[in-house]
């Protein structure tokens, strides 16, 4: 898939939002990424989930062989499940407790090959979450997929991290924000 193409399928799905945004790290930007209201559309979702697993095995040059995906809850699973149904292996997922990803429904194997899959990615915590739960378990993390990298290329893993769409937000520190000075209702759009 083309990059004009996916923003295109993000901004009709309203999955790519314009306006006036207040950030969970305070900061504020034009610019948001709701996929949630792309995982909304089966179709589409599964149309950006292979497109996003034909470029991780383009990438990994056939050097790819997984067992397993695990994606963080609660964005991630839609992926990770599209991207597992495209290798014909399992999904798994890590939820949250107290504030922090664990797993509580599933057992990871020593040796165990994953692939993490996620919708957004910023800093890349929840994903680095889930790589330390497999590595403590004894599993190896093939490679890292997201639908949006929106890092700026800051995000980094100890594996190869694949994205369909690399973008990095604009964003302001409140107190000079252009869009603050302009009126524009600032919305905070949650994560």
């Amino acid at each position: 898939m083309e990059t004009a193409e996916i923003l295109e399928v993000l901004q009709r799905t309203g999955a790519l939002l314009d306006g006036h945004f207040e950030l969970r790290s305070g900061l504020h930007s034009n610019r948001f990424f709701q996929c949630a209201n792309l995982l909304r559309y089966p179709r589409l979702a599964s149309d950006l989930c292979v497109a996003l697993t034909n470029k991780m095995r383009e990438k990994m040059d056939g050097e790819l062989v997984v067992d397993t995906v695990l994606a963080p809850a609660l964005g991630g699973i839609v992926v990770g499940h599209e991207v597992a149904r495209n290798l014909e292996t399992k999904s798994i997922f890590a939820e949250k407790q107290d504030n922090k990803l664990v797993m509580r429904r599933f057992e990871i194997k020593k040796g165990e090959r994953f692939v993490v899959a996620e919708d957004v990615v910023t800093r890349g915590g929840r994903v680095q979450e889930c790589i330390d739960i497999i590595e403590a378990r004894g599993g190896i993390v093939m490679a890292v997929v997201v639908l949006v990298d929106r890092s700026g290329g800051k995000a980094q893993f100890s594996c190869p991290m694949i994205s369909l769409l690399e973008m990095e937000p604009v964003t302001f520190d409140p107190e000079s924000c252009p869009l603050c000075e302009k009126g524009l209702a600032l919305v905070h759009p949650g994560s």
